[in-house]
């Protein structure tokens, strides 16, 4: 089966049932009223701009649509398309219907810069590009330069002369399945990697990964047909996207948010009778200090439907669900751990069920085994430390065009992941750090993760990044970056004091009050501080040996 497959089944029986919803309680509200078009959405809400709406029929002929668009213009099967849109009611249709056409869907981060567009379009050989009205300058400056790119197809308002209407078009071409038989090995996606090495590298999934990431989904997390899931990370990342398809194998409605103010996050799950929420860390922290602040009264909105809180993409603090679970008792809490590479989470995960456990992030998922190796590829003792590898249905084909890097981190099936990690004789995955993230100072080995854990249970800190600093004699220190919860006034000298009961070559020998910075998956973005803050030491290093 591939993932096709179940779009045009909740189509066929769900078909008049409402499939997505689309929020946009911002200032761009309006805008996104003019987006509508009745041909296609029949069941949007004109007094009501913030919110539209898409029946499973009409995702279904919209995908259609786009699929057939694409046949008329000369795309064949493994043609590339990429897609370069936040999130909006347009996005998933687009990418079912480069699916449903036998094609492969790229699509693009939308934090990325003109260049990294550029390089990632001609990277996975684009031939076709969705964009929406975002992104108008950055294409001003390298439309020009895109010598594979031969269609430029525009969703939104204030068209550029050298995009095409792409909903006009849509509406011109067949609601009816495309002539494409699709099977489980062919090619279906290219995700790119954070990049936090330089460029990012382009990761290539066939139809099995994707609908084998359904099912780990949705057994992972009971979605049924009454439930309702709150969507509001960016689509263009694995996360997102696959989390989604346990309610598309439950024909269950699903909701965008384009917005992450606490508030709005409540009232969607209140307007929407929202049961299932995926946060981020820095997203659930928010919502607690607002709690915390009085900023929101929780008895102002209806939340007893909400079941299910669940967190991944980064490690997530045990002090911050020790502090859910205190708002929000009745809730059940899920961590998933995933990686692009893996068609995102569900590879390992904590299970509901295992609360007591929370600070792991768990065991295998459906379908997936782990093992923790030592440099030699060898399975570590029970508690030692070393590298986590995945094996499952989800692993990634190869980097595309890229087979020494493929080499690196797939080994006889096996993703090598690049985390450190640790399992207790239950046999939960505990991470200890990113493998690059590492600071040896003095021969001994710091992870930051475990610092970082201790200090976000400190009252006055909101958020923390520890990176190694070059240093003359001990070749790294640890530095901390810390970010102060607001109208919080923090000093050096307390954070000091608080890590006087760590081992004394775990604290940090520098603490910097700065804004932690995380990219829109909710992941620090240490290589932004180590750039900030590491250069000019690294030349005092330099010079002093």
């Amino acid at each position: 089966m591939v993932i096709t497959d179940f779009l045009e089944r909740n189509a066929r029986l769900y078909g008049d049932e409402t499939a997505l919803v689309e929020l946009s309680p911002t200032e761009e509200r309006d805008k996104a009223l003019t987006w509508r078009e009745a041909s296609l959405i029949e069941n949007a809400q004109p007094d009501a701009p913030y919110r539209r709406a898409l029946s499973w029929r009409d995702f279904d002929r919209r995908a259609n649509r786009f699929a057939n668009l694409l046949l008329s213009r000369g795309m064949e099967r493994g043609s590339k398309v990429g897609v370069l849109m936040t999130n909006c009611l347009e996005w998933l249709p687009i990418y079912f219907g480069v699916l449903k056409a036998g094609c492969v869907a790229v699509p693009l981060n939308f934090r990325y810069s003109g260049e990294e567009i550029k390089y990632c379009l001609e990277l996975a050989d684009v031939e076709a590009l969705v964009f929406g009205p975002e992104f108008i300058s950055r294409m001003d400056a390298v439309y020009g330069q895109l010598s594979k790119v031969r269609m430029m197809f525009f969703v939104g308002r204030d068209k550029p002369a050298y995009g095409e209407d792409c909903i006009k078009l849509m509406g011109f071409c067949s609601s009816s399945p495309p002539p494409v038989a699709l099977e489980e090995g062919d090619h279906a996606a290219i995700y790119f990697s954070s990049g936090t090495t330089g460029f990012p590298k382009a990761i290539l999934h066939n139809h099995r990964a994707l609908a084998a990431s359904c099912e780990t989904e949705q057994r992972h997390h009971g979605q049924t047909r009454g439930d309702v899931f709150l969507c509001i990370p960016p689509l263009y990342h694995t996360g997102a996207k696959m989390h989604w398809f346990g309610s598309l194998i439950s024909g269950s409605r699903a909701v965008l948010l384009r917005g992450v103010k606490p508030e709005w996050i409540l009232r969607a799950v209140t307007e929407e009778k929202c049961t299932i929420v995926w946060l981020l860390v820095p997203w659930a922290q928010d919502l607690l200090d607002a709690v915390d602040a009085g900023k929101v009264d929780l008895g102002h909105y209806l939340l007893d439907q909400w079941r299910l809180m669940h967190i991944g993409a980064q490690p997530v603090p045990p002090s911050l669900i020790k502090r859910w679970k205190q708002v929000f008792p009745g809730h059940q809490y899920d961590t998933n751990y995933g990686l692009s590479e893996s068609i995102g989470p569900g590879c390992v995960h904590l299970g509901v069920e295992n609360l007591h456990k929370v600070g792991a992030i768990g065991v295998p998922g459906c379908h997936w085994e782990a093992k923790i190796v030592d440099e030699q590829g060898q399975e570590t003792p029970q508690g030692g430390i070393g590298e986590l590898a995945v094996k499952g249905p989800g692993v990634m084909l190869c980097y595309y065009k890229n087979p020494e890097a493929t080499a690196e981190i797939l080994k006889d099936g096996w993703l090598y992941t690049g985390d450190m990690a640790r399992m207790d004789a239950d046999g939960f995955i505990f991470l200890v750090d990113r493998k690059k993230d590492v600071v040896i100072s003095g021969g001994e080995n710091i992870y930051p993760v475990q610092i970082e854990d201790f200090l976000r249970r400190h009252e006055k800190i909101k958020d923390v990044a520890v990176i190694g600093l070059p240093e003359p004699r001990l070749g790294e220190i640890a530095a901390a970056v810390v970010e102060a919860k607001e109208g919080c006034a923090c000093t050096e000298e307390e954070i000091e004091r608080f890590c006087k009961e760590l081992p004394r070559y775990k604290r940090p020998r520098r603490i910097i009050f700065d804004r932690v910075p995380r990219n829109p998956t909710g992941k620090i973005e240490k290589p932004v501080l180590r750039e900030k803050y590491c250069q000019g030491r690294l030349v005092e290093a330099q010079t002093s040996n």
